[in-house]
């Protein structure tokens, strides 16, 4: 494993390729956070996502009032500041499981048998192929029903300018959905990521045997608060997330 990527390069402005929706119509939450934190020179960060952020559309970059804010037109999409130190380095990370028992909890996932609420989406839609999708099928454990556990072996489309390692963004899109799978069944059928604070300690090495754990910590109305952890192939922790999600209204 490898020490997180510290450069950063400010941007004017950021597309969301369609590869990389989540919603059919929008881009998936954690891929979008990891873009827009990468704007800021710090490990951990913050990112709120105010509205659905479009697909094949250029949209501004701005820095103001301690923020970065990433623009569509005049509408405010989402904003990212740099996350409390101190909540940083309080993260527990969720207690792991070897990288077969996280096979085994994939081959399991609710979605593979049942509806999908976004069979689309770049990190865990079960209509994406292998090297188009992340195909991250989280499963919940025996004994832990409140956990997911799921594989993940990063394919090359995924690498960074290294060649060999996973660009930043791709580990906060990991980050993202196996937190919602801790929540979603008959009762709560789809989630909409509001808010992520993550850490990323490191990047993964293309090819290696990663675990990523979700874990979820509470529900407070149509809010959803979950945690999760990716480890690499040596059991070590690369990213650290957590996240509220919102439950859409029922029409």
């Amino acid at each position: 494993m490898a020490e997180a990527d510290s450069t950063f390069r400010a941007l004017d402005t950021l597309t969301v390729a369609r590869r990389f929706n989540g919603p059919p119509r929008s881009g998936n939450g954690g891929y979008v956070a990891g873009l827009l934190a990468r704007q800021t020179p710090d490990a951990s960060a913050t990112v709120t996502l105010r509205l659905p952020p479009p697909l094949e559309r250029e949209m501004r970059v701005r820095d103001d009032d301690g923020a970065t804010r990433l623009y569509d037109g005049t509408a405010l999409i989402a904003e990212a500041v740099r996350a409390d130190t101190a909540t940083a380095n309080a993260f527990a990370p969720i207690d792991p499981v070897p990288y077969d028992t996280a096979a085994e909890a994939s081959a399991a996932f609710l979605a593979a048998r049942h509806r999908h609420p976004y069979p689309t989406c770049f990190v865990c839609g079960t209509s994406r192929v292998e090297g188009d999708g992340m195909r991250l099928f989280p499963g919940r454990l025996p004994g832990r029903p409140d956990t997911t556990a799921c594989a993940w072996v990063p394919d090359p489309s995924l690498a960074g300018p290294d060649g060999v390692r996973v660009r930043p963004e791709f580990v906060w899109a990991a980050l993202d959905c196996p937190g919602a799978w801790t929540a979603l069944d008959s009762a709560t059928p789809a989630l909409l990521l509001g808010r992520i604070t993550a850490r990323v300690d490191a990047l993964p090495y293309l090819g290696e045997r990663c675990v990523v754990m979700g874990h979820l910590l509470a529900r407070e109305g149509r809010k959803v608060h979950t945690a999760t952890t990716l480890y690499d192939g040596d059991g070590r922790v690369a990213g650290h997330a957590e996240a509220v999600w919102i439950e859409p209204r029922r029409s």
